[in-house]
């Protein structure tokens, strides 16, 4: 996506932008254990992916929470939350927080996802602030790419497209 701001800063994005009706390229980014995680682990389930630059900031710590709030409303949808934090932070981040309904992964060692999706910012190494839905076949239905990285996502948006 072009026009990208981080605190108004213009930032490049690396990777191709995906659109809804895509299909979702698979990735390899890592879970709190360390161990690999890709999207086809979620096979079969409607994947709300959230993107965020750092789990222990203050938008992207409320949209982590926001999500694993609503994902006790939600029937066959997992919620990953990606960033390029180190696994060990986000597992003491979710453990502070009681975040107990949402996959925490990290883009750390490889930056997969973040150039599959889009949203590697190349100044700071840093993910851009997105959502993806990916349904059960894993064509992507929702997208939002923020122009600035420090806005909230549209919760409602989501959420009502998740409710079709």
């Amino acid at each position: 996506m072009s026009n990208v701001t981080f605190k108004n800063d213009p930032v490049t994005l690396l990777g191709a932008e995906k659109k809804v009706g895509d299909s979702a390229p698979d990735f390899t980014v890592l879970a709190n254990d360390l161990s690999k995680k890709h999207l086809s682990d979620y096979k079969g389930k409607v994947k709300v992916i959230s993107v965020v630059p750092s789990i222990d900031t203050g938008v992207c710590s409320e949209q982590t929470r926001r999500f694993n709030q609503e994902a006790t409303n939600l029937e066959n949808v997992q919620i990953l939350t990606i960033s390029m934090d180190l696994p060990f932070a986000q597992n003491r981040w979710c453990a502070a927080n009681g975040i107990d309904r949402v996959d925490t992964l990290s883009d750390h060692r490889e930056a997969d996802f973040g150039q599959k999706y889009g949203v590697l910012i190349e100044e700071l190494r840093l993910l851009s602030r997105a959502v993806f839905v990916v349904d059960e076949n894993d064509k992507i239905t929702y997208v939002e790419y923020l122009s600035e990285v420090s806005n909230h996502p549209d919760y409602e948006a989501v959420l009502s497209h998740l409710n079709k």
